[in-house]
């Protein structure tokens, strides 16, 4: 049940992406144009649709599982894209797409079971503080870079990070839940549980925001995957830290479950490389736009340069700013 919530709610995610991707690049660059456009509050829709089935997944299984299972998001996103948007991947896409597909089901088969767990309020305050600490520091650094692709990439790795914590918080939330209705007969409530809630909501609002942002100029897949990468390897690690998860067959499961994460990462990382080297071919065969010599002066008068007074030097050619 926890796999079939979370490969369900990885292709509403990458419905979700392609989504907030097409509104990125179809809307002024100002804060709020995206709120004004319908299809932006559809992709809110997605992902929150998506959002309610990982708390599910989350529910029965374990981070270390439902979190890497989550990066299958940009490998359903090639074919969806393909189709709805009539955007075609290249072949190393694919086979990012397959190492990736092939990692995770690695990490799947190496997956244990672990008792549930949750987090103590002290170490629940500890978490968020370092988590919004952390988002704010990447994103003001993030305001400094004038590259769009690595201003992307940070953006993308500050939202990767909230939403990873908000599905720590989440399943925090979901074993106290699932305690106090065993506890009362079924009767579980949300007691005691408010400060989590709206981290939650805090954590997901700020990183739909930071991929909302991380879109812009970079195209679908570098943040996607930059997300997709960081959201499970930083769930993961407070999983395997904090709520006592493990890797079967002991070191020997936990070294192969590190290859399998190296090699699902490694082709999400080609599957981004992939994209970058597009949009950088594209950007280089854009031609270099000629400037018009500048009109002569004779007798005080302003005289176009036109065939009879030909420049003696040829004219220079000067790149567009977009290309600097």
């Amino acid at each position: 049940m926890s796999v079939l919530l979370a490969l369900v709610s990885a292709v509403a995610y990458a419905a979700g992406a392609i989504v907030q991707e097409h509104v990125a690049s179809t809307t002024p660059a100002r804060p709020y144009a995206p709120l004004r456009h319908g299809a932006w509050w559809a992709a809110v829709a997605l992902n929150g649709f998506g959002a309610l089935l990982h708390v599910g997944a989350l529910a029965y299984g374990p981070l270390s599982l439902v979190q890497p299972l989550g990066a299958l998001t940009i490998v359903f996103a090639l074919p969806m894209a393909a189709v709805f948007v009539r955007r075609r991947a290249g072949a190393a896409a694919w086979r990012g797409a397959i190492m990736a597909s092939a990692g995770l089901a690695g990490l799947l088969s190496l997956t244990g079971t672990a008792d549930a767990q949750s987090l103590g309020g002290g170490e629940r305050l500890a978490v968020a503080l370092v988590t919004f600490g952390g988002v704010a520091v990447v994103f003001l650094v993030a305001q400094r870079v004038h590259r769009a692709v690595v201003r992307s990439i940070l953006l993308a790795t500050a939202a990767g990070a909230a939403f990873g914590i908000a599905s720590v918080f989440t399943k925090t939330v979901a074993v106290d839940w699932a305690a106090a209705a065993e506890a009362w007969g079924g009767l579980g409530g949300p007691t005691g549980q408010l400060p989590s809630l709206l981290t939650i909501a805090g954590l997901a609002a700020a990183g739909m925001m930071l991929s909302q942002a991380a879109y812009r100029g970079a195209g679908l897949a570098a943040p996607l995957a930059t997300v997709t990468v960081v959201n499970p390897v930083v769930a993961a690690a407070v999983g395997i830290t904090l709520f006592g998860e493990h890797f079967r067959y002991g070191a020997t499961g936990t070294a192969l479950a590190l290859g399998c994460g190296v090699v699902a990462a490694g082709g999400l990382i080609l599957l981004t490389t992939e994209r970058l080297g597009a949009h950088t071919g594209r950007q280089q065969r854009l031609p270099a736009v000629p400037v018009a010599p500048a009109p002569k002066a004779l007798a005080g008068v302003l005289v176009p340069a036109g065939p009879q007074t030909r420049p003696r030097t040829r004219p220079q050619m000067v790149t567009p700013p977009a290309l600097r």
